[in-house]
């Protein structure tokens, strides 16, 4: 993997937070710190990971959904962004 980098990231999801569709270069991998986030990724299924649970989006792949179960308590994970050096991490819509 020359020309390649990882960055990691703590994503917060504040109460009844729901983000956006989105797309990454590369591949990622995301570690729920804490609460409970709901996600879906292109070909795979919706489920709710928790604390402890990881969750894989593979290249090409869009993030459909992902959201904070919780309206009342904050959610956290943990993002390492694999991708070549210099791609824009991050693109709305998707892939």
């Amino acid at each position: 993997m020359d020309d390649w980098e990882v960055t990691v990231s703590h994503v917060d999801y504040a109460p009844g937070r729901v983000g956006r569709v989105h797309h990454h270069a590369g591949f990622v991998l995301a570690y729920v710190l804490s609460g409970e986030i709901v996600t879906k990724i292109s070909r795979q299924q919706e489920r709710t990971y928790r604390p402890g649970e990881m969750f894989y989006e593979p290249p090409g792949s869009t993030h459909e959904v992902g959201r904070n179960v919780s309206e009342t308590q904050p959610a956290k994970l943990l993002a390492l962004i694999f991708a070549k050096k210099g791609a824009q991490l991050t693109m709305p819509g998707p892939a």
